[in-house]
This record gives structure tokens, C-alpha cells and sequence, in this order.
């Protein structure tokens, strides 16, 4: 039996939970066991994996694809297009004490197309540039700039991608004024 959709075709899995009062865009497809709070957003046609919790605040743009454990929390903006890799973490707090007159939400943003690989830990405050990428396991722990590549842990800036995704160039390299892989153009961005 398929539940209500929140909004004209959405599909919410049955042992989901949105709650009243969250938005969730049409075509958007939340799986098995997520938690979607009231007073977050999810925008039109994005996947929200198995056991994904989407806190109250949290702002998701339209065609992401959220995978499995992951949370966004408060202060969160993933913008339009953005991946996020399985047991990706989020944090929202500096200082984290379990007090909560002492909790302090710092936002964090990731722009359009940035992806995020499996297991990285993105800490709050730090804004991933558009078509970025965060390799797998990275602590991303400063801005990121657009179309690089972070790697590590601490996360470092090794090189430049693609909005394909694929590999354009390695720091301090040029960059070929087009993707060897789909041909975009590159902009003829030089890496620094």
C-alpha cells in the first residue's frame, strides 16, 4: 500500500516519517526508516536514501540525492543538484556540549553540483563550492573552492574537476581548455 504523498507525486515509504509542517518538492522520493523534521525543506525530484535524518531548518534544493545515514542538520543548505555519499556527516555546533543553552548553530553551505563522498565528515561553518568534490572519508575542515578536489584529513586541496565529475588537472597544473572526458569547456581555469 503507498502512502500519501506530501505533495503530487512525491512518494514517502511507509515506515518513513514526515512530519506536518515539513515541505517536501514533487517527484522527491523518501525510503525506507528517514526522518524528515517540521520546518525543513526538500526540493523537487531528489532521492532520500534509507535511515536519512533531515532536521528542522535544514534546507535540501532539487535534484539532490541524499544517501543512506546520513544526517543534515540545522544550518544545512545543500543547494540544487548536490550529492551526498553514505554516512556523510554534518556538523551544525563548534563547541557541542550536551547543555543546550550552550548549543550554537553554525550554518554550512554546499553549492550547486558539489558532491561529497561516502563517510566524509564536513564541519559546520564552511561553505563547498559549486561542482566541487570531497573524496571519500575527507574532514573537510575549510571552504572549498569550485570545481575542487579535497582529499584527506584533514581535507587539502590536490586538484580540479569537471562537472562530469571527472579529473580536469592536479594542483599548480593547467587545465585543458576542455574535459578530456565530456567535453565541456573548462574556462581555462589554471590551478593555483
Amino acid at each position: 500500500m503507498e502512502p500519501e504523498p506530501t505533495t503530487p507525486g512525491t512518494f514517502v515509504h511507509p515506515t518513513a516519517v514526515v512530519e506536518d509542517g515539513a515541505f517536501v518538492g514533487p517527484g522527491t522520493k523518501i525510503w525506507h526508516r528517514s526522518h524528515v523534521r517540521a520546518g525543513s525543506r526538500i526540493g523537487s525530484e531528489c532521492t532520500i536514501g534509507f535511515s536519512v535524518y533531515v532536521d528542522e531548518g535544514a534546507r535540501i534544493g532539487d535534484r539532490c540525492k541524499v544517501q543512506n545515514h546520513v544526517s543534515v542538520y540545522r544550518g544545512v543548505l545543500l543547494e540544487d543538484d548536490v550529492f551526498v555519499g553514505p554516512q556523510a556527516t554534518f556538523t551544525n555546533d563548534r563547541l557541542p556540549r550536551a547543555a543546550p543553552v550552550t548549543w550554537k548553530v553554525v550554518p554550512t553551505t554546499v553549492r550547486r553540483g558539489a558532491s561529497i563522498g561516502a563517510n566524509a565528515t564536513i564541519i559546520c561553518g564552511v561553505e563547498l563550492g559549486p561542482w566541487s568534490m570531497v573524496g571519500a572519508g575527507a574532514v573537510v575542515t575549510a571552504d572549498v573552492p569550485a570545481y575542487g578536489l579535497v582529499l584527506g584529513s584533514p581535507a587539502r586541496l590536490v586538484g580540479w574537476v569537471c562537472e562530469c565529475g571527472h579529473r580536469l588537472g592536479r594542483l599548480y597544473e593547467r587545465i585543458p581548455d576542455r574535459c578530456l572526458h565530456c567535453g565541456r569547456p573548462s574556462d581555462g581555469k589554471v590551478a593555483a
